[in-house]
């Protein structure tokens, strides 16, 4: 769909494409001092963002890979309007014990997610952190006590909800009632591409301290692809593609039908492909979250046949008037009787130049990033809980987790929301909660 006919749809994502300079404007008056905790790809992917919707300083680069950091550094440097190179730390808390950042970003591997982002809190910041909050269910309710208890912002990337075609899709189709009642919600990711996962074991690169890398997760021997970006493949860094992929996606569904917690969670899976394989997350899972009045379902796999690209990743959802597809590419609807719409993404190349040859960056997810870290400014100064708030991201972590618990225990389990435990099932209570390798401390939701 051409901009300009997307302009013209009145629709509430037109009107936030409308303000795309808006905040820069705003916060002139405010250069916000910035940290990033992980330098990889995503934590240059936001922060680039951020350079591109305010004005802002990096003052302080931390990452626990030498070369990595450097890289970022230099790259910071060249961006930001005064050219400074950033401080830089290969330790976190030595970061944070300066107490002089407005805004810290923890984009590091998820079993890095809870400490850092708690202690930033603790430091006086508010915080940008990606998704899955936590590795664990009690990881995301300490996250979110220490939030509440220093009255700090915290803004989760579940970035679809601020993707601007989903805002449409939301407003225009379901909230128009177009959809009319919903019976029944499917997620998914249909990966084809998996290959061989019996990497070899080799040495940590040279610039990595592998040691601190690993941190509160148990230590194992380093398989080459670990590092940065293969540690997804591994359920020691994090949750499998539920907890990588399926976050998303339940979350996006949570949002566009005002969903809470779910009562029930049930989830089978398994290595199908190479079984044994030293990587060790399911390439074949489903799992169920219900609601009493409505069941959402999560199906991946990394085999088998090719699906429509556009909607190989994302949500089907089946209401008594018609279907809506939708995924991070486009939204499809196709009512049960009259003529269908659908709107692929903008991905605003021309307002943002730069992302045409920015090295790596998902330019169809630029946009949605954005309007993201817009919200997370606004926020911040009044005061209002973020779109993707860090209880929302409690949430919807929590879910997913849960799945992966059922599927190990091999059984439904009954959750209590509010009280954060699975009911009469001591087994799955255990495992709320992973041991933490000396000497890192798990996290405890503090109280206010």
């Amino acid at each position: 769909m051409h901009r300009r006919h997307f302009l013209q749809t009145g629709s509430a994502a037109a009107l936030a494409l409308s303000g795309v300079h808006r905040y820069a404007e705003a916060f002139a008056d405010t250069r916000l001092r910035v940290g990033v905790i992980g330098t990889g790809w995503y934590g240059k992917s936001v922060l680039f963002r951020l350079f591109q919707v305010a004005p802002v300083e990096v003052v302080s680069l931390c990452d626990v890979d030498s070369a990595m950091l450097k890289d970022a550094a230099e790259r910071v440097a060249a961006r930001q309007d005064s050219k400074k190179t950033p401080r830089l730390y290969g330790d976190y808390r030595k970061m944070l014990a300066e107490k002089d950042l407005d805004v810290v970003l923890v984009s590091t591997p998820d079993h890095w997610h809870a400490l850092p982002m708690i202690a930033a809190v603790e430091a006086g910041a508010d915080v940008y952190v990606e998704k899955p909050i936590s590795v664990d269910v009690v990881e995301g309710q300490a996250m979110l006590a220490a939030a509440r208890k220093h009255g700090r912002t915290v803004q989760v990337n579940m970035q679809r909800r601020s993707t601007p075609h989903l805002i449409e899709a939301r407003d225009e189709i379901l909230r128009a009632g177009k959809l009319g009642r919903v019976g029944h919600v499917e997620t998914y990711s249909f990966n084809t591409v998996r290959g061989d996962k019996n990497w070899p074991q080799v040495d940590p690169p040279d610039s990595l301290d592998y040691e601190f890398w690993t941190g509160p997760a148990p230590m194992k021997p380093f398989y080459r692809g670990t590092h940065p970006m293969g540690w997804r493949a591994f359920m020691e860094y994090g949750n499998g593609t539920i907890g990588d992929m399926g976050v998303h996606m339940f979350d996006m569904v949570r949002w566009m039908l005002d969903l809470g917690a779910p009562k029930r969670i049930s989830s089978t899976g398994l290595q199908f492909i190479q079984p044994g394989a030293v990587v060790n997350i399911p390439d074949t899972q489903l799992a169920t979250w219900d609601y009493g009045d409505l069941q959402v379902t999560w199906q991946h796999r990394y085999w088998g046949p090719e699906v429509d690209r556009k909607f190989r990743w994302g949500a089907t959802i089946y209401g008594e008037k018609g279907v809506l597809q939708a995924s991070v590419y486009a939204y499809r609807f196709q009512p049960y009787q009259g003529e269908g719409v659908e709107r692929d993404v903008v991905m605003e190349l021309d307002e943002y130049p730069e992302d045409r040859t920015e090295e790596r960056l998902e330019r169809h997810v630029a946009p949605a990033i954005r309007g993201q870290l817009r919200n997370f400014l606004e926020c911040r100064k009044t005061g209002a809980r973020p779109v993707a708030d860090i209880e929302e991201g409690y949430i919807s972590a929590t879910a997913c987790i849960l799945g992966n618990v059922a599927m190990k225990v091999g059984r439904t389990l009954d959750w209590d929301h509010e009280k954060g435990v699975v009911v009469g099932d001591d087994e799955a209570n255990a495992l709320l909660r992973r041991p933490y390798r000396a000497p890192w401390v798990h996290p405890e939701p503090a109280t206010a």
